[in-house]
């Protein structure tokens, strides 16, 4: 059977009506993060400014300086298509010094193609630089050569979709150079290379699987060398990123993948447990074996570590959304980290409370996520939420955060409130909480949502009011719902055209504000 992911199943009572949906979720959460990855935190492509080898310009140490000049495009672009004829001259010259020719071409063309933000790639492929590069890539070329036409290769794939698909000639042989042959420098700036081109698209990440370039990507982060295991492991994390789950289930066949992991995972380099932490992101919401697999190795205490030792925000967001994902898959996963060790219930569910206090708005989503899918547990679990500062905080994010954000905390103080059900039976009230959470202030949040365009917020926006009007104590729930005008916000669907949202509001309403409400006042 296909590793999928789809026997994943996230508990979730306030939507027993629904069923489960976690597998999807979870799938549909890894393209999401992608997707922000790309656009803000950490670009899906980067420009190649100084080589895999810690060098910029061995002939201009302040290459770095000039690339923040302003220069004219045109000139820049004339500049390269000189460099391109200079680079077919020199690799068409039989004569003595020719190597030597070819480096200095080739690092002229390297150097403008790194000088700019915005690169003249296009002046260099009409000049025709792809198939010189490929030529200069030939095993038995020396190092020098090999970095220098892998690093301009990886500047052209950090360009425009059509650009970087320009790059399909030289996949092969820099596919080639990730292997053991190649020096370790070459090796990890063509993975640089591989992973720009797999950042564009899942085409090209199909190309690239199909020529095999998972296997030797994937051994170069065993050894422990620091840039090289970085770039490795960022390129490996762009290729497996989905949506098709294949990548993810080809390399947790990879032998001592989850060991490199887990050991890369415990050492003190944020900036490498970052790339890896991402790796960990697209196994736990792709595949199902390789879940399986890290949670044996003991991912959670490692990942929960990380979280309470590290203020990065590049570290957390991914290390916040393994968790989630590893919880939405089993939510008793969470009793792993609460055993032994020094992470007590209170520090967990603390770290978790400081994320939330953050300003950043992703680390305040990927925080709810996390703790959506512990509330959808056990009865303990969710009386460990509800005695720490998490609940307030939550509350004031109901009212004052962006959509994404109230909808992720809207989750969790549902589901505090109600214990796990069966099938379709309404899921039994824990009043204690239900009390608490809706004297704190969270009802008018919650109506919001239920004036929401968004289906899945009005549902759950929905599904609190029936709580209110169930389980408030001396049926006082009625009132309060009426008092933040949640009767207008439920009458809204009296024609909607979702047919189950209009059966739900409409049946709260008739039961709970029909011609006898009022009567007895």
């Amino acid at each position: 059977m296909a590793d999928d992911g789809s026997a994943a199943n996230r508990r979730d009572p306030i939507k027993s009506s629904v069923g489960n949906v976690a597998g999807q979720r979870r799938r549909q959460q890894a393209v999401t993060v992608a997707k922000e990855r790309r656009e803000s935190l950490v670009r899906a492509k980067r420009l190649c400014r100084v080589g895999a080898n810690g060098d910029d310009d061995d002939e201009d140490p302040h290459v770095e300086n000039e690339m923040l000049i302003d220069e004219d495009q045109p000139v820049l672009e004339a500049q390269t298509s000189k460099a391109v004829e200079e680079l077919k001259s020199a690799v068409l010259y039989q004569g003595k010094g020719g190597m030597q020719k070819r480096v200095v071409a080739l690092r002229e063309l390297r150097r403008l193609l790194s000088k700019s933000e915005f690169p003249p790639i296009e002046a260099a492929l009409s000049a025709g630089a792809v198939p010189l590069l490929v030529q200069c890539l030939s095993f038995g070329s020396p190092d020098e050569q090999l970095l220098e036409s892998a690093w301009c290769l990886t500047n052209i794939a950090a360009g425009k979709p059509e650009e970087t698909k320009a790059l399909l000639p030289a996949l092969p042989l820099l596919i080639a150079h990730l292997g053991e042959k190649s020096s370790a420098p070459v090796a990890e700036q063509c993975s640089w290379a591989v992973g720009n081109v797999a950042g564009e698209g899942e085409d090209l990440r199909n190309v690239l699987l199909s020529q095999g370039a998972l296997p030797p990507l994937a051994r170069m982060i065993f050894p422990d060398k620091g840039s090289t295991v970085r770039t490795a492991a960022w390129a490996l994390s762009n290729l497996i990123k989905g949506p098709e789950s294949k990548a993810a289930a080809q390399l947790v066949k990879v032998d001592g993948i989850v060991d490199a992991i887990l050991r890369h995972l415990k050492k003190t380099d944020e900036e490498i447990a970052t790339e890896i932490a991402w790796i960990v992101v697209y196994l736990s919401a792709l595949s199902d074996i390789a879940t399986s697999m890290l949670l044996k190795g003991g991912i959670l205490q490692l990942l929960v570590e990380r979280l309470a030792s590290s203020d990065s925000l590049q570290l957390l967001i991914p290390v916040l959304r393994s968790l989630g994902n590893f919880l939405s898959v089993d939510p008793k996963a969470m009793l792993t980290i609460l055993i032994g060790g020094k992470n007590t219930e209170e520090s967990v569910i603390g770290v978790l409370a400081k994320c939330l206090r953050s300003e950043h708005r992703v680390l305040k989503k990927e925080a709810a996520w996390v703790l959506s899918n512990i509330a959808s547990g056990s009865i303990e679990h969710k009386r460990m939420i509800h005695s720490t500062e998490a609940v307030p905080l939550l509350i004031g994010l109901l009212s004052t955060s962006p959509f994404d954000i109230r909808k992720e905390v809207a989750y969790v103080l549902g589901n505090l409130c109600v214990e796990c059900a069966e099938g379709d039976t309404k899921p039994r009230i824990i009043q204690e909480h239900l009390i608490s959470i809706v004297c704190g202030g969270s009802l008018p949040g919650f109506i919001n949502l239920v004036r929401s365009p968004d289906i899945e917020a009005a549902r759950l926006g929905l599904q609190f009011i029936e709580l209110v009007l169930r389980g408030m104590p001396n049926g006082e729930g009625p009132k309060l719902v009426e008092g933040e005008d949640g009767i207008d916000a439920m009458e809204r669907f009296q024609f909607h055209e979702n047919e189950e949202l209009r059966v739900m509001a409409n049946s709260l309403v008739d039961k709970y504000f029909g011609e006898d409400y009022g009567i007895d006042e």
